[in-house]
């Protein structure tokens, strides 16, 4: 059996594992990379893994940068089956055609700009890809056994991430011998609000593992919690405005979660809170029609008659107009507008903005990837660019990392304990972090596993 990290290798976003036996080509994951516009473009343009010839996709979950790709390898020719639960295969369909429209939208505005000589620019994918993709999407349930093939079986776990996420257990046979695959998507963390923790399973003789945060322990969620309610509380008493880019799905949910509890304890000052981000709200009704996947304390909640994501205070922009209304309010206001990393969409336009004024915060509550707008305004740059121009960075800028929904060392060390108590750990690879994140795990996997942990680089080929 052979496997090639075709993306997400040494970085954090673009996940693509390809999967290869003398039956069998299984594709992990076909996310977008994110990251410098030219790069991401040439990045996100080719495929190493011979899409005709691939026999399906497994899909993790319905984060764009694990499944934005998707359009792009139907256009490729990619036409077998896309297997993912049935919450992921809802939320797909949701965060792609978003996806889409983001493409389109800043192609509109960048080509407006462009000097006279520079290419057009295109969006990666079209309307009819997306839809093909969607007919493609075949949902399992979770913690059964699903024969694929005569050489190929898996099963679904709770990953813990988002709405939907799975931990995928593949029974692979390869020249007459069969081997277990553990590929973890993105892992969740235990304790976190809204959903399920992480799910264990046994044990493996391989294992493909995100590494995210594999070097960090997350701040407990109430700490976060009476963070995010101080730095409202000072927006309140100076008049600014507080920004928070964050991602549709998942990230938008969980801090619209804390601010309704901070709001029903009667402790939430009364600043009008906007949720500027049209995906956000249809990604909200697919967590209202999946409770079934909701942890017991959002359960209680939703028994008691009061509804997860809506409270006074609480406001859902829809059009574009309604957005930049927003930016000439006067008066303290809160904004949660997408992208997480700031590379696209309505975000950009509430930075532009708000990022020179002293009295304003920008609140960074997920991982930044490297050559990102986001990363550039964590590590408090004096000047940025958005959208083409130069800002000087006047605003707060804090960073709430332990609201991130990915796994940190301490959840690493219990999960994978757990495995390898259980049966054995055989060889693992180290996917999805940065190197420094991914050598931190590769030490807490040293002694979990019968082989010394792999950091793989990209297009690197591994035979197991």
């Amino acid at each position: 059996m052979k496997i090639t990290f075709y993306g997400a290798a040494g970085e954090v976003t673009g996940s693509q594992h390809l999967l290869e036996t003398d039956s069998l080509r299984i594709l992990l994951d076909c996310g977008l990379f994110q990251g410098r516009r030219a790069e991401a473009h040439a990045k996100n343009s080719q495929f190493r893994c011979q899409p005709k010839l691939l026999d399906g996709v497994i899909l993790s979950h319905a984060h764009i940068d694990h499944c934005g790709n998707l359009p792009g390898l139907f256009r490729a020719g990619f036409r077998g089956p896309i297997f993912c639960t049935p919450a992921t295969a809802d939320l797909a369909a949701v965060m792609l055609k978003d996806s889409l429209h983001i493409q389109q939208e800043d192609a509109r505005y960048l080509n407006l700009h462009r000097a006279a000589d520079a290419p057009a620019i295109q969006p990666l994918y079209g309307e009819p890809d997306i839809q093909g993709v969607i007919k493609l999407f075949e949902t399992l349930d979770y913690a059964e056994w699903h024969e694929l093939s005569p050489a190929f079986r898996l099963r679904f776990s709770e990953a813990g991430h988002i709405l939907g996420s799975a931990i995928t257990e593949m029974d692979v046979e390869d020249g007459g011998d069969v081997r277990r695959v553990v590929y973890t998507g993105d892992l969740g963390r235990r304790g976190l609000p809204l959903l399920r923790d992480p799910q264990p399973v046994g044990g493996c003789d391989v294992l493909i593992t995100e590494s995210t945060y594999g070097g960090t322990i997350h701040a407990p969620a109430e700490d976060l919690k009476e963070r995010l309610l101080a730095i409202v509380q000072r927006a309140e008493v100076e008049g600014g405005r507080v920004i928070i880019p964050a991602f549709s799905l998942g990230r938008t949910q969980q801090v619209v979660y804390f601010l309704h509890e901070l709001a029903r304890a009667g402790r939430l000052p009364r600043v009008p809170i906007f949720v500027d981000s049209p995906l956000a709200n249809r990604v909200t009704e697919v967590y209202e029609r999946h409770h079934e996947l909701l942890d017991t304390a959002a359960l209680r909640v939703l028994r008691g008659g009061r509804q997860l994501f809506d409270f006074p205070m609480l406001n859902y922009i829809q059009s574009q107009r309604e957005s930049v209304e927003l930016n000439w309010r006067q008066g303290p206001l809160v904004v949660i507008s997408a992208s997480g990393m700031c590379e696209s969409g309505r975000i950009q336009h509430h930075l532009k903005h708000a990022i020179e004024d002293p009295r304003n915060t920008i609140v960074l509550i997920g991982f930044q990837a490297e050559h990102t707008l986001g990363r550039r305004i964590a590590e408090k740059q004096p000047v940025v660019t958005i959208l083409d121009r130069s800002y000087q960075v006047r605003a707060r800028v804090e960073s709430l990392s332990g609201l991130s929904a990915h796994a940190d060392a301490e959840d690493f060390q219990w999960y994978f304990s757990q495995m390898s108590a259980e049966s054995h750990i055989g060889r693992a690879f180290l996917v999805h972090g940065e190197r420094p994140a991914a050598r931190s795990l590769a030490q807490i996997l040293h002694d979990l596993c019968d082989e010394d942990p792999v950091i793989p680089s990209a297009n690197s080929s591994f035979e197991v």
